[in-house]
């Protein structure tokens, strides 16, 4: 492990579209040119305390959010399973103040192995929504799931306490489609909710099933709380339009994925093989026209998009922080979710809220991290040939990639210093590392310097010399005739921060990387500077 990292425990807590074959190839998502996530939040509201906070802007432009376990904002005494509150202003200047818990806001159905969990909230006409799940107390399955409503905007709220809405682990994981202020954006009288089967996340079971499918329903407003009012996408009409059943054994997935991040590890103490899919949110960015899933796993934030609420929905990017070294500068969290209030006018901005309180990383409140997005849009490259100028320098728009970042110091790429290095150092027993830069526009290049870092026997090189790629249209294509000077060593090298120069053919392209198999008993790379270049 490397000694400077020996840091906290982290606990372990084929996409497929609407229309399509279950494991049936989708391509990359091509929508957004680059993407931004904050590594750690940088705006919480004072005195909050819990975790999840799924939420709703309101009529009074007040964001409601439910939190879980926690005292919410202190108004009601003591910690509790759920706690409603009313949030004011904006990331800069939030302000709460709690409304209802407990028993005042849903009931408990499956026994005493298992308490309340707000997943969902939804303000349609100014009456709240609220979806609450029986979640088990080791967080391993959700078996019912109900919806509780206000109509003083989240003083009081009513449910049928007979029997809960879903059970049978079917449809149990219920999140509200965020039309944003009131849900003044809907298209529709309808109000619709995505649902996941069996648990909110990788359930650490053999006997209950990890969510790996994502189910669309509809309900008319005035009906929410009328189960029997409820239908569920059952597929595409052969006009390409949504074909709804009222009966939930016709219901289809609009996002079906098998893939898995960290499918093996250098460690065995924490389970790997992360499902994609989990508890989020999925919200309409009405200034970009798409709708955003934010979903998560132990290790990484997952981001997918759409142009319609049942796809085809494409994985757009992943945020990766690693296995079990967290840092204060850089940590993930779960329950990720995207209040439609905090999207800016041009739908570039957004904050994403999500929690963590493990491994000594404590992030139990209510807090944002922004995210910043830059539509794809057609261009051509206008840079000529210069080899004094470097494309990736800071100010040019560049945003640093990689498999992971594992200090969090993506800016050590640009930054001009090429005796401070970044590694990716994750515990994955990884494949594939890669270094390299996305931008809003295409650029031509032919040179790519790569200054390599600090080098230990865990790791800190290439096992064989890294291809050059470029992205066009959302891929990632090998550039052609490529060379490289001095000639890479494919082994752990005597002297550290080596530069090496990499030349190929001109190439057009929205992104540039270098990527190959990573060396080290711990699998990881190190980079200290990385230049492209136009040299003509």
């Amino acid at each position: 492990m490397p000694p400077h990292r020996l840091a906290a425990l982290v606990a372990p807590f084929t996409l497929f579209s609407a229309g399509l074959p279950v494991g049936g190839a989708e391509p990359p998502g091509d929508f957004f040119s680059t993407v931004r996530i904050d590594d750690a939040p940088t705006h919480s509201a004072p005195r909050s305390d819990g975790d999840l906070w799924p939420s709703a802007w309101g009529p009074d432009d007040a964001l409601y959010a439910a939190n879980g376990d926690g005292a919410g904002f202190s108004r009601i005494p003591g910690a509790t399973d759920i706690v409603v509150s009313r949030i004011t202003g904006g990331p800069d200047n939030l302000q709460g103040m709690s409304l209802a818990s407990g028993d005042q806001v849903g009931s408990i159905w499956s026994g005493d192995k298992y308490n309340r969990k707000p997943t969902g909230m939804v303000c349609v006409g100014g009456v709240l929504y609220l979806a609450v799940q029986d979640l088990a107390k080791d967080f391993n399955d959700a078996p019912a799931s109900s919806i509780s409503r206000s109509d003083d905007l989240g003083k009081t709220w009513t449910w049928d306490k007979s029997a809960p809405m879903f059970k049978d682990y079917v449809f149990t994981t219920i999140f509200f489609l965020d039309y944003g202020k009131n849900a003044e954006n809907a298209p529709d009288g309808f109000v619709y909710a995505y649902g996941l089967d069996n648990n909110w996340r990788d359930s650490f079971s053999d006997v209950v099933p990890d969510p790996t499918s994502l189910y669309l329903a509809r309900v008319p407003r005035a009906a929410v709380q009328n189960r029997a009012a409820w239908e569920f996408f059952a597929g595409l009409l052969s006009t390409g339009e949504p074909r709804w059943s009222g009966d939930i054994a016709d219901r289809r997935p609009v996002l079906s994925t098998e893939e898995r991040v960290y499918p093996k590890t250098h460690i065995d103490t924490y389970r790997p093989n992360m499902s994609l899919l989990s508890q989020g949110s999925v919200v309409y960015n009405k200034p970009l026209r798409r709708y955003i899933y934010s979903s998560w796993t132990e290790y990484t934030l997952e981001l997918f998009e759409s142009p319609t609420p049942w796809g085809p929905w494409k994985h757009f990017h992943r945020k990766d922080f690693g296995l079990y070294s967290w840092l204060p500068e850089k940590f993930g969290g779960y329950g990720a979710t995207i209040p439609s209030k905090f999207i800016s006018a041009d739908g570039r901005t957004m904050y994403m809220q999500d929690n963590t309180f493990v491994g000594g990383i404590k992030n139990y409140r209510f807090s944002l991290r922004k995210l910043r997005v830059e539509p794809w849009k057609p261009s051509r490259p206008e840079n000529k040939p210069d080899p004094r100028y470097n494309i990736a320098r800071k100010g040019a728009g560049a945003v640093p990639v990689a498999k992971s970042f594992g200090t969090g110091r993506s800016g050590l790429l640009n930054d001009g210093n090429d005796l401070a290095s970044e590694d990716d150092w994750d515990r994955e027993d990884k494949p594939l590392s890669w270094w390299g830069y996305t931008w809003p526009h295409r650029y031509t290049m032919d040179t790519v310097a790569f200054t390599a870092g600090e080098v230990r026997n865990e790791g800190g090189w290439f096992r064989e010399t890294p291809r050059v790629q470029v992205r066009r249209n959302g891929e990632w294509l090998d550039v052609r005739n490529q060379s490289v000077s001095p000639a890479y060593p494919g082994a752990r090298p005597e002297d550290p921060y080596q530069r090496y120069v990499f030349r190929f053919q001109p190439e057009e392209g929205d992104g540039v990387r270098i990527l190959g198999a990573p060396g080290g008993t711990e699998t990881f790379t190190t980079v200290a500077e990385l230049e492209v270049y136009y040299a003509g």
